[in-house]
């Protein structure tokens, strides 16, 4: 079936009587409506083409924000409503766009939107993970234009980022994100919104529902997502472990969902989906610790999960698993408590035990705060020039940072796994950069004479006179010389990061300039002749 134009101009007149929703309220293990205190179960479906947000990192930073286009969110919403659709997540979306009509729409439908913070550019990565001022401020500039729509659920800091054993570290930094953007709604005085995380369903479930659950209420999180395709085909509630699931759940003090499900393969075959799960998933066995869920997805794309197909000419077909789903929602009514008699028990989880499964610690990356990094970069003497490219910063940091060259990253570098981090870890590229360079000018300097220019850097750098005084004097004594210490009178000022002399003027110094991991063995000499290069001075290979 195809929904023409007619459908499209309707849902955009409905879109003009403007209507606000009963936000949604998290309360010990639960979702609910805040002024009528009925629970809230999620029956969602993902909602965004061609973007995949899974803990890598996308160079091209392309993505289409779901929730711009008035004219799509005319022709969707309608469909979306006759699934019972009550939340959709999003991925990537752009906060300097405006959303309002699409938001709109979606409210006078009585959805919610749970949104992703990062994009493909700007997340952390599993790989070479990081939680600095350029994520900082791209997670906050998303919290900073959804907040005021009343349907917004929450925002997901994470998704799959952790998915195998070598790369549990990487947990560290989400769970840092988790702390600081929970701060930041309050510190905004934002209404309650909520900040979860959203896994896989791998070796490490159990690690990983664990640690983002335990510690104080200020770092776990808000909510769980679950990305779970574990039911295919004609299965049930033993053979798919959700009974597993569930029975692991059952002790959890948090909402607990399934973020993403929707199994369309038996046998290595796609085939289509009867979403016989559903209502498994919205009965007694499992509504009383899980929360509903999302559907993947609401586009047809190369993988075939899709519930509509587009055509060239912009109109949306209903596929067949888009008439299965409409007809096991529809029977979907799982039974749950009023908010007012509701008394949660469970309580934070352990947290887990570092070893050979799991390796992040307990100890998190400092929050990123743009005062602090302004003041070392102020307390300098050789700093990054205000116009270095991400390729110069990415040549310097591989040479600078490995160990076997001398020790000019202490202050820069983040460790998940020991819980070690630098002062300045968290500041952004440009201003890391310049730690390095300053460390390898002041060292050069002391050591090695026949260096006449150690802060050149082919340009990259400059030199300048250091000023420190008032609060950046505390601040730069107790990170101290090597830039390791604990800065315990960090001023309050977060965000956007004006660097001082190293401030950023290209889109570089993004996220996706990395610090590398070395594994100190022996740098190819080719590298090396590079950087001696670039430096502009001799250099004695120890």
């Amino acid at each position: 079936m195809k929904l023409g134009s007619a459908l499209t101009v309707a849902a955009t007149l409905v879109a003009c009587a403007a209507a606000d929703v009963d936000p949604i309220v998290i309360k010990g293990t639960k979702f609910f409506y805040k002024t009528n205190g009925t629970q809230f179960f999620i029956k969602g479906v993902a909602y965004q083409q061609d973007y995949s947000s899974n803990g890598t990192i996308d160079g091209s930073n392309t993505y289409t924000d779901p929730l711009i286009n008035s004219t799509i969110c005319g022709r969707d919403v309608p469909l979306l409503s006759q699934l019972e659709t009550n939340t959709i997540r999003v991925y990537a979306v752009d906060p300097t766009a405006n959303h309002d009509q699409c938001m709109q729409m979606l409210a006078n439908a009585g959805i919610y939107v749970i949104a992703d913070l990062g994009e493909p550019k700007n997340s952390i990565n599993r790989d070479t993970p990081q939680w600095n001022l350029e994520i900082y401020n791209r997670y906050t500039a998303v919290v900073d234009t959804f907040a005021k729509y009343t349907n917004t659920l929450g925002f997901f800091a994470g998704n799959e980022v952790t998915n195998a054993v070598n790369n549990t570290e990487a947990s560290a930094f989400v769970k840092a994100a988790v702390r600081d953007i929970k701060a930041y709604i309050v510190q905004k005085k934002y209404r309650p919104l909520g900040v979860g995380y959203a896994t896989n369903d791998d070796d490490q479930r159990t690690e990983l529902a664990n640690y983002f659950d335990c510690g104080t209420a200020s770092t776990a999180i808000d909510f769980w997502g679950y990305n779970i395709y574990s039911w295919c085909g004609k299965s049930s509630y033993q053979a798919s472990h959700y009974e597993e699931r569930t029975e692991e759940f059952s002790t959890y003090n948090v909402p607990a969902f399934f973020a993403e499900y929707g199994c369309n393969q038996v046998d290595g075959q796609v085939v289509t989906r009867t979403f016989s799960e559903v209502p498994t998933l919205f009965g007694s066995n499992m509504s009383k610790v899980w929360s509903g869920g999302i559907v993947y997805m609401y586009y047809q794309e190369a993988n075939e999960y899709g519930l509509v197909s587009i055509g060239s000419d912009d109109q949306a077909t209903k596929r067949p698993d888009f008439t299965a789903l409409s007809s096991q929602i529809a029977q979907a009514t799982p039974s749950g408590v009023a908010m007012s008699a509701y008394s949660p028990s469970n309580k934070a989880q352990a947290c887990p035990t570092q070893d050979a499964a799991w390796a992040a610690n307990s100890t998190l990356p400092p929050s990123p705060n743009e005062a602090v990094c302004s003041c070392m970069v102020q307390s300098l003497n050789c700093t990054a020039s205000s116009n270095i490219n991400d390729d110069a910063i990415e040549t310097n940091f591989n040479y600078l940072c490995d160990p076997h060259n001398g020790d000019f990253c202490s202050g820069i570098l983040a460790n998940g796994s020991t819980g070690v981090y630098g002062a300045y870890s968290m500041c952004n590229a440009q201003e890391r950069i310049s730690w390095a360079f300053n460390a390898f000018y002041m060292d050069q300097t002391k050591n090695n004479a026949k260096n006449t220019d150690p802060c050149d850097f082919k340009g990259a750098a400059q030199k300048q006179a250091p000023k420190v005084s008032g609060t950046c004097k505390t601040v730069v004594s107790q990170a101290g010389d090597s830039g390791t210490g604990s800065i315990t009178a960090a001023p309050s000022s977060t965000g956007t990061s004006s660097g001082g002399a190293a401030a950023s003027s290209s889109k570089g110094a993004a996220s996706a300039v990395t610090i590398p991991a070395f594994s100190y063995g022996v740098l190819p000499m080719a590298v090396y002749l590079t950087f001696a290069a670039l430096a502009g001075g001799v250099m004695v290979l120890l």
